[in-house]
């Protein structure tokens, strides 16, 4: 008896039943599955878990990475942005981003109907909101997932609704508040900081290493209570380094010299030679006056700042241009062929989900991660940024305060109002700021928690090793989900087939009101009920920040939408479908509004 082939086959039979709904909604066919152990092994995959949530959502989770690593690498405009200029690059991005937005969020719709009856999973913390490197504000959010959004069964999600709208709406209704709201329906709610497309430009140009969407799961909410995106600084040591130096009363943190950083490396590793310390850190000349003082004392003390020409023991070559997340996989150590030690590590900033994702690998990585809550400029150095975020903005001198913490007289008025703009974004949030060093405790209430940390490839990634999206056939594809939590840590790849044409299949993998922009016939297409909560989901991940939640319904200003987001003839064209739907089914979409032009 072939035991091991029936083991296979039973294997692949039980995650194909587990995963069906997402399968049948994006219409794919789950034709193998191969499970590698890095860290733990549970005694059955069939029916063990890794983490707090049971084997079938978990099966469920892995499986809505993987689809929006396949579907945005197939479907998503991979490359096409290539030696355009800067506003039709940005439209290829969010093109690539709708895609990946729309397949994670498709799937987490199907994956709740799975959930325990009282169970639900809130979007906590997203990427798209703030203007990366190279980027301007006017080109607007990407789309994205973000604060608010809720993945539950019906009853579960219209209470929590109404719960998010009172914290953002209503100053009197606190995140205390929030959670007794919860405990007296006895509801339970895993908080989620999701990043759908990390690496976007890279993904837009094309390049061959990086992309990769990144979900993190906690088994409760995080302590944020309104939409936020912004700049933390991040120092990403090994544990042993941290505590090696407390044991010498030495303090590491991120604003810890970083002479005395090295020290203490030294001190953990004796015999480590200087350029034997491999620091990965964002560059590039605007990020100089913010984290050129932290290259500058690296560079002092014979440290190697990484960049693209060095070789990762994995093989690849690394890249400095964006993701901060996926190097957080590769702080530690290894020996060379001379036995000689190296270690890597990673500082500087990183976007708020990026950082909370990776301060959040703290116990599942045995690393120690110090971050600082920086603001939305580049014109200031990282600790006098810091410094400056701490500063009440509603006192009548808070320009003068500003002044002071920068010992100067002489500033910019537009500069002290962002700065402002900055303080009270994140304090409207929840984003702590009255200290000077957070950690991932700091955003979650119970300091009792426990992550699950799950990334699926669009392509290679430098740090793990862990290979893209990869054709095995005209219709089959290899797509590789890394999941990680405290009890273990294993690399899934998945055999998918579409179901349809590559043309029927970029369909299912695209947003309606993006396949009606492009030139669909709406009038025409059958319409179903379930048309206008698509709709609804679309327009909070298309254009979030253009939409007024009041009650029930939900405003859209046009006015809000920038034309870098989507163009004035697009927005003409959005008006016309909305419009359409409204006047043809106006109980169905009842919710919506819009208004301006």
């Amino acid at each position: 008896m072939d035991t091991k082939g029936i083991k296979k086959k039973n294997l692949i039979a039980q995650w194909a039943f587990d995963t069906r709904p997402i399968l049948g909604r994006l219409h794919l066919w789950l034709e193998d599955v191969n499970i590698e152990w890095i860290k733990g092994q549970t005694e059955d995959d069939l029916t063990n878990s890794i983490s707090f949530v049971d084997n079938r959502t978990e099966k469920m989770l892995a499986m809505t990475s993987a689809v929006t690593a396949l579907g945005t690498k197939l479907f998503g405009r991979f490359g096409q942005g290539a030696g355009l200029e800067k506003t039709q690059l940005n439209l290829v991005k969010k093109d690539a981003d709708a895609i990946s937005a729309y397949a994670m969020s498709e799937s987490l719709w199907y994956l709740s109907r799975t959930l325990p009856e009282n169970h639900a999973i809130m979007v906590c913390l997203g990427e798209g909101l703030m203007p990366k490197a190279g980027e301007t504000p006017e080109m607007g959010a990407n789309p994205l997932l973000g604060f608010g959004r809720v993945y539950a069964r019906p009853e579960v999600a219209k209470y929590l609704d109404v719960c998010i709208l009172k914290l953002i709406n209503d100053k009197g209704y606190a995140w205390e508040d929030f959670r007794r709201a919860l405990a007296h329906r006895d509801i339970t709610v895993w908080g989620a900081a999701i990043d759908t497309l990390e690496n976007t430009s890279r993904f837009a140009k094309g390049e061959k290493t990086g992309p990769l969407t990144v979900f993190h799961l906690f088994d409760q909410p995080l302590a944020i209570t309104d939409q936020y995106e912004g700049y933390i600084g991040t120092l990403v040591l090994p544990k042993a380094v941290v505590e090696t130096a407390a044991d010498d009363s030495l303090l590491i943190n991120y604003f810890t010299p970083r002479e005395k950083v090295v020290e203490a490396i030294k001190m953990t590793y004796p015999g480590i030679k200087p350029g034997f310390i491999h620091v990965w850190t964002l560059q590039g000349k605007r990020r100089e006056p913010r984290i050129g003082k932290i290259w500058k004392e690296w560079h002092d003390q014979g440290a190697h700042l990484v960049d693209e020409n060095w070789t990762l023991p994995t093989g690849f070559h690394p890249f400095t241009d964006s993701g901060t997340y996926a190097p957080t996989f590769a702080v530690k150590t290894w020996e060379d062929e001379n036995n000689d030690t190296h270690l890597f590590l990673v500082d500087g900033y990183a976007a708020s989900a990026e950082a909370i994702q990776a301060a959040s690998l703290s116990s599942i990585l045995n690393i120690d991660v110090s971050l600082a809550v920086l603001s939305s400029k580049f014109a200031l150095r990282f600790d006098r940024d810091a410094a400056c975020m701490k500063l009440n903005p509603d006192t009548d001198n808070f320009a003068q305060h500003f002044k002071n913490e920068l010992a100067r007289e002489t500033v910019d008025d537009a500069l002290i109002e962002t700065y402002r703009e900055s303080i009270r974004l994140a304090r409207n949030a929840g984003i702590p700021l009255k200290k000077r060093i957070i950690k991932a405790d700091d955003l979650i209430a119970e300091k009792k928690w426990q992550a699950l940390a799950i990334s699926g490839y669009m392509l290679p990634d430098p740090y793990s090793g862990s290979p893209g999206v990869k054709q095995i056939s005209d219709d089959t594809y290899a797509v590789t989900v890394r999941m990680t939590s405290e009890t273990a840590d294993k690399r899934i790849t998945f055999a998918l087939r579409l179901l349809e044409t590559f043309g029927e299949s970029k369909l299912v993998f695209s947003p309606l009101l993006n396949r009606f922009l492009k030139g669909e016939d709406f009038k025409t297409r059958a319409v179903k009920i379930s048309d206008s909560g698509r709709i609804r989901n679309e327009l909070q991940t298309l254009c979030t920040d253009a939409l007024e939640h009041f009650g029930n319904k939900v405003i859209l200003h046009f006015a809000k939408i920038p034309e870098a987001t989507i163009s004035q003839g697009d927005q003409e064209k959005l008006k016309d479908i909305l419009a359409w739907y409204k006047n043809n089914y106006p109980i169905w979409f009842e919710w919506l509004e819009f208004n301006g032009s």
